[in-house]
């Protein structure tokens, strides 16, 4: 028996949450709905300008495979993460808010100097989220970062895709995924954003290798990986690369193949406010499932109904009780 259900690797990013309006958001110049890298100098005018809305703001740790790390921690996995922070406010933050979650990570480390990633992550009335992250040191995650003892003794492996962006980190999910091929530790990996597949396909195709285990991606995401309008073509694409798959389809719900059929997961109808974190919520709620002895259908329901509580709450995380009472949901 394997120590860990899930094994992480990602970024490490202390997430700000404002709201904001569509109007704000041109003025800006900020693209909504998608991920957009920037300079700390952008960041701050960004955070400058909106001074005026800090009162609606709300910090946590964040990155996308950490917030899938610690929705399966808090529904009883016991996981291990890999990240990099700084020695800083912010990296003393990060790395205290993921162990009062109940993840396991390198505590005791060194931290370098430098600055812990930051993501303003700007919120607009239609609940749509528009991130701006500063990467910092994470920008820097490398091969340095794997626990090669704790990767091993892990079920599955789950790397972002946000890290095709850094040559350093792509460099280690690779690595993460060779050494979990060689150690009989099955691969996981989500496309994180439309943006990763548009611009940084061909770095996918190496964090992919020969294919993984599981992919997790959104109805954008699967239609610009093949590159077709058409989900048919998607599922058939997705197949190609890997073994299993969840394509998360918003309010509509998710298709999810098992390796032999594809279901249907039915939706929620909740009124949203903030997607931000959706798409981790139902990866982290889908892995911790099918390394507690659900099924890939019985799974999908619970990260369906898990991303449908997350959007109709501002943030990205879920109250720690809340969990246990959504698996008594689908018990």
């Amino acid at each position: 028996m394997k120590k860990y259900h899930l094994y992480g690797i990602g970024a490490a990013l202390v997430d700000t949450e404002i709201e904001i309006s569509d109007q704000e958001l041109g003025t800006l110049g900020v693209e909504k709905g998608l991920m957009t890298l920037v300079d700390e100098p952008r960041q701050q005018e960004l955070l400058d300008k909106l001074s005026g809305h800090m009162v609606h703001a709300s910090s946590t740790s964040g990155g996308s495979a950490c917030n899938s790390v610690v929705a399966a921690a808090y529904f009883g996995a016991t996981n291990y993460y890999s990240c990099k922070v700084a020695n800083d406010e912010h990296g003393d933050f990060f790395m205290n808010d993921i162990k009062a979650a109940g993840v396991n990570a390198d505590f005791d480390g060194d931290k370098p100097a430098g600055v812990t990633g930051k993501c303003l992550v700007l919120i607009s009335p239609d609940a749509e989220r528009s991130m701006n992250t500063h990467l910092g040191i994470s920008a820097t995650l490398s091969i340095s970062e794997i626990n090669e003892a704790a990767l091993s003794d892990s079920e599955y492996f789950y790397a972002e895709g946000y890290l095709v962006t850094s040559d350093t980190g792509r460099a280690a999910a690779v690595a993460g995924r060779t050494i979990a091929e060689r150690s009989g530790v099955k691969t996981a990996i989500s496309f994180s954003d439309p943006g990763m597949v548009s611009f940084f396909r061909d770095g996918l195709v190496e964090m992919l290798g020969d294919g993984v285990d599981l992919i997790f991606c959104n109805e954008a995401e699967a239609l610009g990986w093949a590159q077709s309008e058409s989900l048919d073509d998607a599922v058939i694409a997705l197949k190609k690369i890997s073994k299993t798959f969840a394509i998360t389809l918003g309010a509509k719900g998710a298709l999810v193949f098992d390796g032999e059929h594809l279901h249907t997961i039915a939706g929620h109808k909740v009124k949203a406010v903030d997607t931000n974190g959706a798409g981790d919520m139902f990866a982290g709620a889908f892995l911790y499932a099918i390394t507690h002895g659900h099924d890939f259908k019985k799974a999908g329901e619970l990260a369906s109904l898990a991303a449908a509580e997350v959007v109709s709450q501002y943030g990205p995380r879920l109250a720690g009780p809340r969990h246990r009472e959504l698996l008594a949901v689908i018990a």
